[in-house]
């Protein structure tokens, strides 16, 4: 009896691992399959339908020249990295203070961390836009940047979870020695954090790199289009070319594909280091 509970039990377990599996990979398929076809052939075939010719890249061709995708791979770059950055210095940097120091309204400033990620980031856009077009910084990179800045309470959170597990013996060590707080900031405690540093950088740069409204509103020129924008370029009024948008959005894959599985570990350990104490 008890073995037949077990079978049953692996069973649904090993089934609902290839459900999963095959609903994160199916769209996949969908997108690569189309992206292979001709106009004609994407028209006239079911989704999952194969293609006739593999080594049709002519979309793909397409969608990097005519879609200037260079120039978005350009710009987008040049905003994770100052974003992810910013956000990193500035995310460590609290997670410190809250984590290693006791004062008046600690609890309220992460209440206020709480607060605002409850908050829909579409109620506050008309009020942010203003801010943006008053700094004078609307249609340059610097207004996805500064908004980019701002660090998340994941950020924060994961931050001070190493910072459990870092002992407070080599702050107070480094104090006796004369260090100052930003020493002990800069050369102790920031280097220890390296684990989780690179899991913020990953999940938020990631989040950057898909991000489309906040480049599209903010940034509608075409020299400072990215990769999520590039892809808009063939959906007009008339029509879109849905077998070069595939062809875009495979080559807008590549890149994030290559930095998970180069940085995958880091992912695991990071989330799971910091969950624990």
């Amino acid at each position: 009896m008890h073995t037949l509970k077990y079978n049953v039990a692996s069973f649904f377990k090993y089934l609902s691992l290839i459900l999963g599996a095959l609903m994160a990979l199916i769209p996949i398929a969908v997108v690569f399959f189309a992206s292979l076809k001709t106009n004609e052939e994407y028209a006239t075939t079911g989704p999952l339908t194969l293609p006739e010719n593999w080594l049709n890249f002519a979309n793909y061709t397409k969608a990097f020249v005519d879609g200037n995708m260079l120039l978005g791979f350009l710009n987008t770059l040049i905003i994770v990295v100052i974003s992810i950055a910013g956000a990193t210095l500035t995310g460590s940097m609290m997670a410190y203070i809250l984590a290693r120091f006791r004062f008046r309204g600690s609890k309220l400033l992460m209440g206020a961390f709480l607060l605002a990620t409850l908050i829909p980031g579409v109620t506050t856009q008309v009020a942010t836009f203003q801010i943006i077009n008053s700094l004078e910084l609307f249609n340059t990179r610097w207004a996805p940047i500064l908004m980019y800045l701002g660090t998340d309470i994941i950020a924060v959170y994961i931050f001070m979870q190493f910072l459990d597990s870092i002992s407070e013996s080599l702050d107070e060590s480094a104090m006796l020695d004369g260090a100052s707080y930003w020493t002990i900031y800069w050369r102790i405690i920031l280097p220890l954090l390296s684990p989780a540093i690179v899991t913020v950088i990953i999940v938020k740069g990631v989040n950057i790199y898909n991000d489309f409204y906040t480049p599209f509103l903010y940034m509608p020129k075409s020299s400072l289009q990215v990769v999520s924008t590039a892809l808009f370029k063939f959906k007009g009024p008339y029509g879109s070319q849905w077998e070069v948008i595939c062809a875009a959005i495979m080559i807008a894959i590549i890149p994030t594909l290559i930095a998970f599985i180069a940085l995958q570990k880091y992912i695991y350990n990071g989330f799971a280091q910091g969950s624990v104490k």
